[in-house]
């Protein structure tokens, strides 16, 4: 049971229907007149909480921060959209109690003022689906945006509003890792060879060649060298890599349904004045 001990909690909690689904959050609180128990909240729907709607706490729980009632998310959303000045008046109460179908009801206060009772009667008539229209010159109607209208009927009609949202879309990372390749370099490599020089005898070198004994053994070595192909390798840093990010802004085509409501002339031929009968 909901009780001014939940006032504080209700508001901003969320509102579920009897199939589960979320309404919207309320908005504010009204008050019976007469006991001080919560009586009835508005509850906030449509796109970003732009719109109202007023739902009866007699039937209603409350739970871990959840008001289920026992309506369905369409027909909260269908009820009689009243001013949330306030106060309800009596007229007002009156048109409620006729679209939720309930009995007769103590006065209302909401942050301010109070309401008279509503007739017990009220409810049957509507849900029985009786005709309670006033008897003026013009007949009153039963719209969306009242209990009882004036002659003419309001014809609504639902924006398509979109916008972004951002979200992940992917992951890029940056990892290196070794290969390894086959690099060929031609070098130039010298050594030595051994050759073989003969000179005659002559005035000039014949003191060396008469040097030693007439007929001697001897050796003479000479030692050759070479160029050995040497190789080494070194690290060094060639280029630095990261990762950037850039935005790329596309167009992209969003579709949805949209409704709209049709007003036609429902009536014999000979009252239309022309013919349109549609709007």
């Amino acid at each position: 049971m909901i009780t001014t001990n939940n006032v504080d909690e209700l508001i901003g909690a969320d509102v579920r229907g009897s199939d589960d689904a979320k309404i919207g959050t309320v908005g504010q609180v009204y008050l019976d007149s007469d006991s001080g128990s919560p009586s009835w909240v508005t509850i906030r729907t449509g796109l970003f909480g732009t719109s109202e709607s007023f739902a009866p706490l007699s039937e209603a729980t409350f739970d871990d921060r959840v008001v289920r009632l026992p309506y369905s998310k369409d027909f909260v959303k269908d009820a009689p959209r009243i001013d949330d000045d306030g106060a309800l008046s009596e007229q007002d109460e009156d048109g409620l109690y006729r679209y939720y179908g309930s009995g007769s009801a103590a006065g209302t206060t909401g942050t301010a003022g109070t309401t008279a009772g509503v007739d017990a009667t009220a409810g049957a008539d509507m849900a029985a689906g009786t005709d309670t229209t006033v008897g003026t010159e013009r007949g009153t109607g039963h719209d969306t945006s009242g209990p009882n209208t004036d002659d003419a009927m309001t014809r609504s009609e639902e924006r398509l509003h979109v916008g972004t949202d951002r979200v992940e879309t992917g992951r890029a990372r940056l990892r290196k890792h070794v290969v390894t390749e086959q690099q060929s370099v031609t070098v130039p490599v010298s050594h030595e060879e051994v050759t073989l020089e003969r000179e005659p005898i002559t005035e000039a070198n014949i003191g060396d060649a008469t040097r030693g004994g007439d007929l001697t053994e001897e050796e003479h070595e000479v030692v050759l060298t070479g160029e050995r192909v040497v190789t080494d390798k070194e690290t060094v840093p060639v280029e630095r890599v990261r990762l950037g990010k850039e935005t790329v802004t596309e167009n992209q085509q969003v579709s949805d349904e949209v409704r709209h409501e049709e007003i036609e002339m429902v009536g014999d031929e000979d009252v239309r004045r022309d013919g349109r009968d549609t709007v």
